[in-house]
Formats: structure tokens, C-alpha cells, sequence
């Protein structure tokens, strides 16, 4: 449902489908982290904002955290861990908040580029 919310409302403003391809990559593999590692009630609240030519997204859960960032890929035979640089190489900017006890909140940002074929006017929206 994330998914197809973002992506409807950057298609409305004309982003470019590259860039809502590549947001829309970064929060899937955010809310996935935040499912798979958010606590025992695996919930998690994401909120997005649209306008000034970015989109930022943060995504919540109640989870313990990372300890750090890998630096490297995992080997081929892993199954996960990979996550986290695939979230990296697609947006320009992501952030971590790490409160012990409450929660981990995931900040992405990513500059948006248009579609340059659609002449109709860009307007900011919050989702």
C-alpha cells in the first residue's frame, strides 16, 4: 500500500518513473527492515512529504536498531544483508535514529527529477 501511495502521488507531479522507481525501491526495503526487525508487533509507521523538489520519507518501528552501517556487500551465498546499500546507492540521502528501547526511525531523501514530456505544472503535495 506505501508503494502504490508515493508512487501515485509523485506520478500526479510528474516525477520521472527512474526516480519514483528508485524511492520507491529504498522504502520497500526500509518497511522491509522494519517488518523483519521492528519489535515483536512488527508495526511500523511511515510518513512522506513531497515538495521543493525532494521526497523524504521516514520509516518507524519499535525495533532495537542497527548496530552500523555494512560497508560491503555480503557474499553471493547470503541471504540477506543487503538491504541498506541497496537503500543507500538509490537515494541521494539516508539517516538513521536509533532511540534504545523505542525505536528505529529510517530518513530517506531523494531529489526528484521530472518528466519532462508532461508540460502540465508542478505542484507540492504531502502524503
Amino acid at each position: 500500500m506505501v508503494r502504490r501511495v508515493l508512487g501515485d502521488a509523485m506520478r500526479s507531479l510528474n516525477v520521472s518513473e527512474s526516480c519514483i522507481a528508485d524511492m520507491l525501491l529504498a522504502v520497500s526495503e526500509a518497511c522491509s527492515n522494519a517488518v523483519r526487525h521492528g519489535g515483536p508487533a512488527n508495526r511500523y509507521e511511515v510518513t512522506a512529504a513531497i515538495g521543493y523538489d525532494r521526497c523524504d520519507v521516514r520509516v518507524a518501528d519499535n525495533g532495537g536498531g542497527l548496530p552500523s552501517m555494512p560497508l560491503h556487500f555480503p557474499p553471493p551465498e547470503t541471504e540477506n544483508g543487503r538491504g541498506l546499500l541497496i537503500m543507500r546507492s538509490v537515494v541521494d540521502e539516508i539517516s538513521f535514529g536509533v532511540t534504545p528501547g523505542q525505536g528505529t526511525t529510517v530518513h530517506l531523501r531523494k531529489r526528484l527529477e521530472w518528466d519532462e514530456s508532461d508540460v502540465r505544472p508542478r505542484e507540492l503535495a504531502a502524503v
